[in-house]
């Protein structure tokens, strides 16, 4: 069963902590994840599904995120009969077959939210979707009471896309250089940037969609590229993980041979903490 039978004060407050101690470098990310779990989970009756849409370049904690909050939330977290992950590259392939993929996807969902209203489900890289084919998914997002005699308002969906991480580098670049710290960047400095980029690119998977048309997604989260000093603390981390010792040295050096950009500053981390677990093995 999901572990959200536990008190909601529990849950919350684990889920906080661990964001804060475990998530590197963002702030926004944190608030908005928050919030949106917090006001979900303490209604009893909500009127819609949670629907949060996480946009960011690679390496910036997409998939951690969603991750953590599905192991608070089911007890056997991403491996619960209960959360649902699709890809596009494995579950919906061939353009040809879109029509085919959008009966499956409805049914799937379908099925799945008849037997547990309390279910995820995650759509990873949306800007591989093929366009049109989420919006068989619109029925179940918005805040009508049954749907094909199934209520399922109690669920949730991820969205995860690098679609928009090149428009969120490009304005916390721009905040940088106009003396604004990252901490200090907000949402509304951001959302312009990720619309254009994610809503009204005929590539990605939310192009024309409906989703975005009904405003059916209550939170779009905004992961921020990576400074150096960030990816020194994922590479702290990753060496507490593998049972290594930490030595300064190393901890620079593995920070040092990750790509950074722009160019001239080398401001920020070209893949995020990405590859920082396969490079320590280097310096060992």
């Amino acid at each position: 069963q999901p572990a959200v039978s536990k008190s909601w004060f529990h849950f919350v407050s684990g889920l906080e902590f661990d964001l804060a101690t475990n998530l590197v470098g963002q702030p926004l990310v944190r608030q908005q994840v928050m919030k949106g779990v917090r006001e979900f989970l303490e209604n009893p009756n909500p009127v819609k599904p949670l629907v949060m849409s996480f946009h960011g370049s690679t390496g910036t904690g997409k998939t951690y995120v969603s991750s953590m909050l599905i192991r608070y939330l089911f007890q056997s977290g991403l491996q619960s009969p209960y959360v649902h992950h699709f890809s596009p590259i494995v579950h919906f392939p061939h353009a040809e077959q879109i029509e085919q993929y959008k009966e499956s996807l409805r049914r799937w969902i379908q099925g799945n939210l008849t037997n547990c209203g309390r279910s995820a489900f995650l759509f990873d890289e949306m800007d591989k979707m093929h366009p049109g084919l989420i919006d068989v998914i619109i029925p179940f997002l918005g805040p009508s009471w049954v749907v094909y005699g199934t209520n399922y308002r109690k669920a949730i969906f991820i969205f995860i896309s690098n679609a928009g991480g090149e428009q969120i580098n490009n304005v916390t670049l721009a905040l940088w250089r106009a003396r604004k710290d990252r901490e200090e960047i907000s949402l509304q400095d951001l959302e312009p940037a990720i619309s254009k980029a994610v809503f009204e690119n005929p590539q990605s998977g939310f192009w024309k969609s409906g989703i975005i048309n009904e405003h059916l997604i209550d939170f779009v989260v905004p992961f921020l590229p990576l400074k150096h000093h960030h990816v020194k603390q994922c590479v702290v981390s990753e060496l507490v993980q593998q049972g290594l010792k930490i030595r300064p040295g190393v901890v620079q050096e593995v920070a040092d041979s990750i790509p950074y950009f722009p160019e001239e500053e080398k401001l920020f981390s070209s893949t995020g903490c990405k590859t920082v677990a396969s490079r320590i093995s280097f310096f060992f």
